[in-house]
This record gives C-alpha cells, sequence and structure tokens, in this order.
C-alpha cells in the first residue's frame, strides 16, 4: 500500500486551487475547483440523508461532461464505489451492469435515459440526471424526491453562507477500499467487473505527478471515454489533483471536432489513442510525402531535414502547438507511423496498460523512451517474462505491485485464471523487456481485440451472436486495418437442403450482419463478413486457433 492517500490528493487539490478553473464543456459551462468542491459537498449530504453508505456501488453513465466529472469525483470521495458505464453500451447492457454490480443509485445522461428501463433495474433505490442532477426515479419506499426538494436548505444549515476551502473536509478512508467496479464488457457471460482499489487509482496518480509534464493551470482536453481507466487516469484525475484546467468534449469525438478543440484549448499534453495520429499521418502527411517532387526532395543532404522539420511543426500545430508531448496509449501504433514519427524527432510516446492495474504499466517521457518500446516499467510494479531469455526469448507480461485489481467481481475462476497464487497478473499480452525494464510488445496472447479508442472487444462476444444466425455453422472476428470483419463457416447442409447458391448465401450473410450489428455497440460492429469454405481448425479441446486467422487475406 503506497503511503499517499487517493481521496487526499482530490481534497488537497480542490483547497490548493479554490480559485482556479477545473471544469469546462466544450463550448459550454465553466466550474472553478471551489464549484466542484460545492457540487460534491450538496452531493455528499444527498448521500448521507438517502442513507447511502460507505462502499456502497453507484452507477455512472454519459458522455464525457463536467457533470460527470463531479458525480465521480463526489462518489469516490464519499467512500463508495464508482461503477462506469461506457454510454456506448446498449440498454440490456446498462440493466445487467447495474444489477450484477448491485448498485444501489445510478447516474445517467438524459438521452441514455430514454432508453433504459427502470424495471429492469429493481434493486436501485434512486436514479439521478446527469444533466442537473435532479432525481429522475425513487425506488419504493423512498423519499428522495422530498430530501432533494430540501437540498438547498439542509446545505445551508451545514455550511451557512456556503462552503471554503477551510471548511472542505472528507471522512478518511483508506487505499485499501474499493474505488471503482469497471467492467471491460457488456454482455452476460463476458462482462467482468475489474476491482480496482483507491491504491491502483494512488499509484497511477503518484507515478503521473512524478514522471510526467503538468503543472497547476494547464490545460487539457479530454475525450477518450472517462469509463476506461485510460481516459479517467490521465485525462481527468491526474490532471485534477494538479489543478488543471480540464475541456472535456461532450460530443461524438471525430477527428475533426478532436483537432479543432486542441487548436482552440492549446492543451499542455495530449493524451490520445494510435488511431488519432494514424489519421492524421495518412489523410495529412502521406499524401505530400507520396509526391514525385517530394519524394525526390527528400533524396538530398539537408534539404530532407529542412522538409522533415517543416512537417514537424506543421504536426505540432495540428495538436495545438503548445504541448510538451503526446502520449500515446489503449492500442499498438502502427509501425510505419512510429518509424516516421521518430524520423521527424516528434515528441511523443507510447505508453502500456490494462484495466487491471487501473491502468498504467509503462511509460516514459518522449526524450527518454526507446524507440518501438512502450515505455519503462512504472516503479510500483515488477515484471516478469514468462520465457527463458526474458530480454531475447518472447514470452507473456506478467506484473506484480500496487496497481494491480484485487480480481473481477463475483467470478473466482476469472480472478484465479488471471492473478496466480504468487500475486503475478497474467497480461496476455507477449514481449520481452530489455535490462532497463523497457517494454517491447510483440502481440497477444489471447484473444482481446482493440477498439478505435482503446475500448476492449472480445471476439467471442459477437461469435455468439453471430453463431445464433441462419445459416452460420461457425465464425471468427479479426481485426483488419482497425475495422472488424467476421470470417464464417456456413451451414452446408442447410444450403445444400435448401439449394441456396453462392450469391444468394452472400445475401443472406450481409442481411445477417446488418441484424447483428443492431444488437452491438458501435465501437464493435462488424464491417465486413467473408465466407470460409472450410471448418475452422480447432484445438484438442475444440477452441478455435484464432492466430492462424489473424492474417487472413480479404
Amino acid at each position: 500500500m503506497i503511503p499517499e492517500n487517493f481521496i487526499k490528493y482530490i481534497e488537497n487539490s480542490l483547497k490548493k486551487n479554490w480559485d482556479l478553473p477545473a471544469l469546462t464543456d466544450y463550448q459550454g459551462e465553466s466550474y472553478k475547483y471551489q464549484d466542484v468542491g460545492r457540487k460534491i459537498a450538496r452531493i455528499h449530504i444527498m448521500f448521507e440523508e438517502c442513507e447511502i453508505k460507505k462502499g456502497d456501488k453507484i452507477a455512472l453513465i454519459g458522455k464525457n461532461s463536467a457533470n460527470w466529472a463531479m458525480a465521480y469525483l463526489a462518489i469516490i470521495t464519499y467512500g463508495a464505489t464508482v461503477v462506469p458505464i461506457l454510454p456506448d453500451f446498449l440498454p440490456n447492457d446498462v440493466h445487467h451492469i447495474v444489477n450484477h454490480s448491485d448498485s444501489v443509485v445510478l447516474f445517467t445522461g438524459d438521452p441514455i435515459w430514454e432508453n433504459l428501463d427502470e424495471k429492469s433495474m429493481p434493486n436501485l433505490r434512486g436514479i439521478f440526471s446527469l444533466t442537473d442532477f435532479r432525481i429522475l426515479i425513487e425506488g419504493n419506499k423512498e423519499n428522495i424526491k422530498k430530501i432533494y426538494d430540501k437540498l438547498d436548505q439542509l446545505y445551508e444549515d451545514i455550511y451557512p453562507g456556503g462552503i471554503t476551502s477551510e471548511k472542505l473536509s472528507f471522512d478518511e478512508v483508506s487505499n485499501e477500499e474499493i474505488g471503482v467496479l469497471n467492467y471491460t464488457s457488456g454482455t452476460t457471460g463476458f462482462s467482468k467487473g475489474v476491482v480496482l482499489p483507491l491504491n491502483s487509482l494512488a499509484a497511477n496518480v503518484r507515478f503521473a505527478h512524478r514522471n510526467m509534464p503538468l503543472n497547476s493551470g494547464d490545460k487539457i482536453v479530454s475525450f477518450l471515454p472517462l469509463a476506461h481507466t485510460y481516459g479517467c487516469a490521465f485525462e481527468f484525475l491526474w490532471p485534477f489533483t494538479i489543478g488543471c484546467h480540464i475541456h472535456f468534449l461532450t460530443r461524438t469525438p471525430s477527428p475533426k471536432i478532436i483537432i479543432q478543440a486542441f487548436q482552440e484549448v492549446k492543451p499542455a499534453i495530449i493524451i490520445t489513442v494510435p488511431l488519432i495520429m494514424e489519421k492524421i499521418y495518412k489523410k495529412q502527411i502521406l499524401p505530400i510525402l507520396g509526391k514525385k517532387s517530394m519524394q525526390f526532395l527528400l533524396t538530398l543532404p539537408l534539404l530532407d531535414k529542412a522538409i522533415y522539420n517543416k512537417i514537424k511543426n506543421k504536426l505540432t500545430d495540428v495538436f495545438g502547438g503548445n504541448f510538451k508531448e503526446v502520449v500515446l496509449g489503449g492500442a499498438a501504433l502502427n509501425s510505419e507511423v512510429e518509424l516516421f514519427l521518430n524520423k521527424i524527432k516528434f515528441n511523443y510516446s507510447v505508453g502500456y496498460g490494462m484495466t487491471e492495474c487501473g491502468p498504467l504499466i509503462s511509460y516514459a517521457n518522449w526524450d527518454k523512451t526507446k524507440f518501438t518500446s512502450s515505455g519503462k516499467m512504472v516503479d510500483t510494479l515488477e515484471v516478469k517474462i514468462d520465457s527463458n531469455d526474458p530480454y531475447n526469448e518472447v514470452g507473456e507480461i506478467m506484473v506484480r505491485g500496487e496497481n494491480v485489481m484485487y480480481g473481477y467481481y463475483k467470478n473466482v475462476e476469472a480472478t484465479e485464471q488471471a492473478i496466480d497464487k504468487d500475486g503475478w497478473l497474467h497480461t496476455g499480452d507477449l514481449g520481452i523487456i530489455d535490462s532497463e525494464n523497457f517494454v517491447f510488445i510483440k502481440g497477444r496472447n489471447k484473444s482481446l481485440l482493440l477498439g478505435p479508442s482503446g475500448e476492449n472487444i472480445y471476439p467471442e462476444e459477437i461469435e455468439a451472436k453471430l453463431n445464433n444466425m441462419p445459416y452460420i455453422q461457425e465464425s471468427v472476428v479479426i481485426e483488419k486495418d482497425g475495422k472488424l470483419v467476421a470470417l464464417v463457416y456456413p451451414d452446408l447442409e442447410a444450403t445444400d437442403q435448401e439449394k441456396i447458391n453462392e450469391a444468394r448465401l452472400i445475401e443472406i450473410m450481409e442481411e445477417n450482419k446488418k441484424e447483428v450489428n443492431l444488437n452491438l455497440a458501435k465501437y464493435m460492429q462488424i464491417t465486413k463478413v467473408k465466407i470460409f469454405p472450410e471448418e475452422f481448425e480447432k484445438t484438442p479441446k475444440r477452441s478455435i486457433k484464432r492466430y492462424l486467422y489473424a492474417t487472413t487475406e480479404l
């Protein structure tokens, strides 16, 4: 257990930065640290009056926003456990997570609430709107609406004349307590609630304080999903504990909107996923480099350096021109793009993590990192490569230490598979390390795929839906160029019996794809179906050898 207390990180920042701007909805409302303190105090009073207990689970779903952030801080500083849910999850998935997590309260964005059914979440005592924190629904035998109606008076009784930085104080909560219950997927049978103690959050924040370049008053743009540990830890929690001004993109973050925000806000650091960088490279840089005249000029000594420097300056301007570095994480970076960034000496670094570590495993500043590495192992973790020669022979990356989860909620079997008896978390990633503990990832050992914003995608979840569709015997979902493709082995017995020809079968598979996509979050949707002529190869346990199909030509 590290000595730095996570709740104290939040409290101290509120006190120290009381008069500074804290949270802004991009092109919307802004709040100072004192406004955040006031909102937290009011929510705490509400929880106390409603007899919400320390350790109770409180679910939170909505697009990135200042109110989402304030609800999160209020829950966690109260001593409750926050259950963040991706806003992309379908209503049935949301119902399942709320029920499986034993949540007693739900905070939800209004557009999401319109599609939810409170009867499918019978254990909730109350549901609050993230638009204005009004009460939407109260459970049977609850008096939440009456308490809400007198909240102003209750607040005035406790804080006459309003709360001040001197009056602000949170109850002590040990780092041993559970802070976050983070679900890696939504669907029943695939959902695993990662149990993260406050110690994991504190370890991540402490490392960032000591090793990453931000100062009080700096600006940052938050567009990665806050329901994911990557965006939550490094676009929100760490900057907040420093006293930064965080700007939330409250709409769907297309590359165009993100770049517009970067250029307006001019953030001091960029936390992003490789997809954004890869799209910029493909659309803005490759067309320039592809011109014959440019290819010739790049062969000339000295002139090539001037050209690369000009491109570097242009790329820097795209990200607002005021950043210390661009941190890429959540998915693998395209090797061609990394080679180019390295060639122009761009201020970028690649980090590595997973939800189960809250999320950070390795990172190094742009001027200290090593080409093709994913940074250096953080100082709160040990690393072990499951091979005879960890410096040269690829093996599974295993970690142990302060960042690691307690386990999966209500899932002893999955926990025992992930964390062995000696406390080593088996990441499922393959790699090597060097003598300085820099990590070089070489591939994945398990089936998990990563979405465009680092979302966890379990192909078995999609395959289970596909395999229930007409004329599909079995399927394998793979990732190609950032898109999901379904390889399908048809039910040949049925197609022969019903005399379905190839052209009609292709039409049916296209219909199946559309039908399945209706029940999948956007980032999980299939873009193409390829019919396979023969049954997929299996292991002795009859599991498909999916690694054989990862490089299938389409």
